[in-house]
């Protein structure tokens, strides 16, 4: 079952991240199965699982072509975001080229010359055809409204920072009002939430009035609930070594399972 999951999970990855792309890392996952299975021994009793080997080398074989597109040109948007020292936390110190300091005039020099570099073949890559267009319309039309970050001290290169700040304040206030609109953060925005308790004896106190067994119990139940995210978190992590524990896993189950009829006797 876990293995179907895993399968499904694959084939439907989704994400909104510029730099993580659901396609290309699902992909990457089904290989990471398809490897895992093909060490599945031509038994009887894992005729399912070889059927269903059969059924994903035949997916990774018919999108191979359209993988190695997809992860070039997610190879250059890596060269453009370096290009741009994007994301900042990438780049805590800034990378001061050999020949000066940084500032929007070498950054632009750089992008220019990466972007005579990108020639790929338009008729058989699109996803590279895909981004030497967009990459070339952005950069003729906001290119220069991106350069001033590189020569003001301080100027961060987005706003995320501030609008994750405002959703946060905008959750907390729909939390404790019950109402959909959250005009009160124009007035309002500025204080935090403070805890109740007036001192830490007060706060410790609290915390005791919850049984240490009531308290492993929840998490108990709170793990158990949580083992189907975590197993997606680690097939995303190293869905190769995943892959490989669960087709271990199976094997064990089959042994014990072949021992039942001998034990019964």
């Amino acid at each position: 079952m876990q293995i179907r999951l895993a399968i499904r999970d694959a084939v439907n990855r989704g994400s909104r991240k510029p730099f993580h792309w659901g396609g290309l890392k699902g992909y990457q996952q089904l290989e990471s199965i398809a490897e895992a299975l093909r060490r599945v021994p031509q038994d009887p009793t894992a005729a399912y699982l070889n059927r269903l080997a059969i059924q994903v080398e035949r997916a990774v074989q018919r999108n191979r072509w359209l993988a190695e597109d997809l992860a070039q040109a997610h190879h250059w948007l890596m060269r453009i975001a370096q290009c741009l020292r994007y994301p900042p936390s990438d780049f805590p110190a800034p990378q001061i080229p050999p020949s000066g300091v940084l500032n929007s005039t070498l950054v632009r020099a750089e992008m220019e010359a990466l972007l005579a570099q990108f020639r790929p073949d338009l008729k058989r890559h699109p996803a590279q055809r895909a981004l030497d267009g967009a990459w070339r319309r952005l950069w003729r039309t906001w290119g220069a409204d991106l350069l001033p970050c590189y020569d003001i001290r301080g100027l961060p290169p987005d706003n995320l920072k501030m609008e994750a700040l405002f959703g946060q304040l905008r959750g907390h206030q729909r939390r404790i009002s019950g109402q959909q609109s959250t005009r009160p953060l124009r007035d309002f925005g500025q204080f935090q939430v403070l805890f109740d308790a007036q001192s830490e004896e007060e706060l410790r106190r609290e915390l005791q009035r919850t049984s240490l067994e009531d308290y492993q119990e929840s998490r108990r139940r709170l793990a158990q609930a949580e083992e189907p995210q975590r197993q997606l978190h680690r097939l995303h992590r190293d869905p190769a070594t995943t892959m490989r524990r669960l087709v271990e896993r199976h094997a064990v189950r089959r042994a014990e399972l072949a021992q039942i009829p001998a034990i019964l006797l």
